[in-house]
């Protein structure tokens, strides 16, 4: 077995709770004007600490900034990152549809697969679906 594909997906696994925050940000500040902890903890289903604790993480990291007791904005470098997020899970949704796959299991698969795939595979799923608008 190669360990590069064990490692690969701990990496994806680290990138998919950086996307799935701030991808429900960038939603948050969307739809309502603004992102506060409470509405994350909510959306994601997580304690009000495991919120806190990943901000921090996205705020070192350059994705985020925030102030205590104040809303969550996206820096320039964590809105490319929700939006490629959000276009790769779109990608891969629009595939699963061409499938056959109904849209609520699609929806659902999207979420975690999205995190986990590869430019190549993308790139073959995007073939796959023009193909089908010919």
């Amino acid at each position: 077995m190669s360990s590069n594909r064990f490692l690969r997906t701990r990496v994806d696994h680290s990138k998919e709770t950086a996307e799935d925050y701030l991808e429900l940000i960038d939603s948050l500040i969307a739809g309502s004007g603004e992102a506060r902890t409470v509405d994350l903890a909510e959306n994601l289903a997580v304690s009000h600490v495991t919120v806190s604790k990943t901000l921090q993480r996205l705020q070192r990291d350059g994705y985020v900034t925030m102030q205590p007791y104040r809303s969550i904005f996206l820096t320039d470098l964590g809105k490319d990152l929700a939006e490629s997020a959000r276009q790769r899970h779109t990608l891969v949704y629009d595939f699963l549809i061409a499938l056959g796959v109904d849209r609520e299991t699609a929806e659902t698969d999207a979420e975690g697969i999205e995190h986990h795939v590869s430019k190549q595979t993308l790139n073959a799923m995007q073939r796959h679906i023009d193909s089908r608008k010919l």
